[in-house]
C-alpha cells in the first residue's frame, strides 16, 4: 500500500489563474497606450504654418488680451470696407474666393477668428461671442475702421449678427451665409451634422479631438459639410488639417463646444435694423436652410437668396453666384439712404 503522507499535496491554483487575470488587463492597457502613442497627432509648428499659410498681404494685430490676430486687407483702400468672418474650425481662407471677385469693388478685411487658422489660441481663451467680437474691434482699430459691412458664414454668421446688436453704429449692412444661431423651427428635425461635430458632443469625443486628429476624419468632415464634394481636393483638407493643429486651435474647438451660445439672443435679432442679406444653400447638412426664413421673418426689410445644389459652404461651392448676391444687395441697398425702411422681396431661389 502507498502511504497518502509520503505526498506533498498539490498547491492550490487560484492564486496563479488571478495573476493571468491580473496579466491581461494589463498587458491590454500598455497595448491601449501604445495604440494612443501611435495615433496620436501633435500640434504643427506655428512658424512653419505662418510661413505656409500667412503670405504676402497677412498681417497680425495685437489686441488688449494678448490676442495676435491675423487678418488680411484686400481691395482698393478708397472702396466700401466688407468684413468677412468664417466658421468653425474654418479660416479666412475660405473667403479667397469672394475676394477674387469682389476685390476690385470693395475693400475686403477677413480674419482668423480666436482659436482658428493662424491666430490660434488667445491667452484669455475667451472663445464667446463676446471673445469673437472683441476680437473684430482690434482689427478695425488697427485699420482705422469707424463702419463696414459684416458678413459671416456659419459661427462666423452668429458673431456678425450679435455683433450688429452690440454695436449697430458700426454696422452699415448684413451678410448672413448660412448663418448659426436661429433655433428650429416648429417640425424642423435636427440636422445630418458632420462626424466631427458629432464628436465633440460627448466629453470623451472632445478629450480625443485635442490628441487625436486623423486627416481622414477632416476630410470626411468637410466632405459631409458641402454639397458640392468637386471643391474638396488635398490642399483643401491639407490646410484644415495642419490649421485645426495650430497651437491653441484644439483646444478652443473643444471649449467651444460646452460654450453657452445663448440662444434667447435670437429673441432679440429683430433689433437689427440695418439692410441684411440671408444667403443660405438649400442642401445644408449643419444647419437647417430654414433658418433662412426664420431670420427673414425677425429682421425688418431683410432679403433672402437660397442657392440650389448648395451646402453649407456657398462662397466657396458657388462663389460665382454668391459674389453676384452680394454685389447686388450691397450696390441697390447701400445706395439708397431709405433702403433699410422698404419692403422686403420674396426669397429668391438660384
Amino acid at each position: 500500500m502507498i502511504d497518502q503522507d509520503e505526498f506533498e499535496p498539490l498547491p492550490p491554483r487560484r492564486p496563479l489563474l488571478r495573476r493571468k487575470r491580473v496579466l491581461i488587463p494589463l498587458g491590454l492597457i500598455v497595448a491601449l497606450v501604445l495604440l494612443f502613442l501611435m495615433l496620436r497627432t501633435p500640434d504643427t509648428d506655428r512658424d512653419e504654418m505662418i510661413a505656409k499659410y500667412g503670405g504676402e498681404t497677412s498681417e497680425f494685430a495685437a489686441g488688449p488680451a494678448g490676442q495676435r490676430i491675423h487678418y488680411r486687407d484686400q481691395g482698393p483702400r478708397d472702396a466700401p470696407v466688407v468684413v468677412l468672418l468664417h466658421g468653425s474650425n474654418s479660416s479666412l481662407h475660405t473667403w479667397e474666393p469672394l475676394v477674387q471677385r469682389l476685390g476690385d469693388r470693395y475693400r475686403i478685411v477677413t480674419l482668423d477668428l480666436p482659436g482658428h487658422g493662424l491666430t490660434g489660441g488667445t491667452p484669455d481663451r475667451d472663445y464667446s461671442a463676446d471673445g469673437m467680437i472683441a476680437a473684430v474691434d482690434v482689427v478695425a482699430a488697427k485699420l482705422g475702421l469707424d463702419h463696414f459691412t459684416l458678413g459671416g458664414n456659419s459661427m462666423g454668421g452668429w458673431v456678425a449678427w450679435r455683433y450688429a446688436l452690440a454695436e449697430p453704429a458700426r454696422v452699415d449692412a448684413l451678410l448672413l451665409l448660412d448663418a448659426a444661431g436661429m433655433p428650429p423651427r416648429k417640425g424642423d428635425k435636427p440636422p445630418p451634422s458632420n462626424i466631427g461635430f458629432r464628436i465633440l458632443k460627448y466629453p470623451a469625443g472632445r478629450w480625443l479631438a485635442g490628441q487625436i486628429t486623423p486627416r481622414a476624419l477632416v476630410e470626411s468632415s468637410l466632405r459631409g459639410s458641402v454639397e458640392r464634394q468637386d471643391i474638396v481636393d488635398d490642399a483643401m483638407v491639407d490646410r484644415y488639417w495642419q490649421l485645426l493643429r495650430f497651437p491653441g486651435n484644439r483646444e478652443a474647438t473643444s471649449l467651444r463646444a460646452t460654450l453657452d451660445r445663448e440662444p434667447a439672443m435670437a429673441d432679440r435679432i429683430g433689433a437689427i435694423k440695418v439692410p441684411t442679406l440671408i444667403l443660405f444653400g438649400k442642401k445644408d447638412r449643419l444647419i437647417n436652410p430654414s433658418a433662412a426664413q426664420s431670420f427673414h421673418e425677425r429682421i425688418a426689410g431683410s432679403e433672402v437668396v437660397l442657392l440650389d445644389d448648395i451646402g453649407h459652404l456657398p462662397m466657396e461651392e458657388a462663389p460665382d453666384a454668391t459674389a453676384n448676391a452680394i454685389a447686388d444687395f450691397l450696390r441697390r441697398r447701400l445706395a439708397a439712404p431709405n433702403a433699410a425702411a422698404s419692403p422686403a422681396p420674396d426669397p429668391e431661389t438660384h
